[in-house]
């Protein structure tokens, strides 16, 4: 697909669809790895990685389905204020920016994510993903 701008790409309902499964498959597979239990934690970190998969996974779907674009900023952030234009996705924002906060942790970070983070991350990325799931039953 073409760009729409420098920030964003321009995307149909099969791509809304498409990203749709990806945040599905991405969160079963966090779910699995948040169940591994491991004196470490890194199935934690691990689990975050694909909770953030996830959301943003979840955001393309929702913005792809509502706007016909979704963001391609560099700036994860940037697919908050997408998120925002779409219909009710004021909440579905909030809960994207909570989960791209544990992104860096999660994915370049010395520290293993704690059971709270990691219960807050599968947390925002389910919410994120019932919005999408919304967005596409319209």
């Amino acid at each position: 697909m073409a760009r729409a701008t420098a920030r964003s790409q321009r995307c149909t309902p099969q791509d809304a669809r498409n990203r749709y499964r990806h945040a599905v498959k991405f969160l079963e597979v966090a779910e699995i790895a948040a169940d591994e239990r491991d004196e470490d934690g890194e199935y934690a970190s691990v689990a975050v990685s694909l909770a953030v998969l996830a959301g943003i996974a979840a955001c393309d779907a929702a913005c792809c389905t509502a706007l016909g674009e979704r963001s391609r900023s560099q700036d994860h952030h940037d697919a908050e204020k997408f998120l925002r234009r779409v219909n009710g996705g004021d909440e579905a924002a909030k809960q994207l920016h909570r989960l791209l906060s544990l992104k860096d942790e999660a994915h370049y970070g010395f520290f293993d994510i704690g059971p709270e983070e990691l219960k807050r991350a599968l947390r925002c990325s389910r919410a994120v993903l019932a919005f999408a799931e919304s967005v596409l039953r319209r």
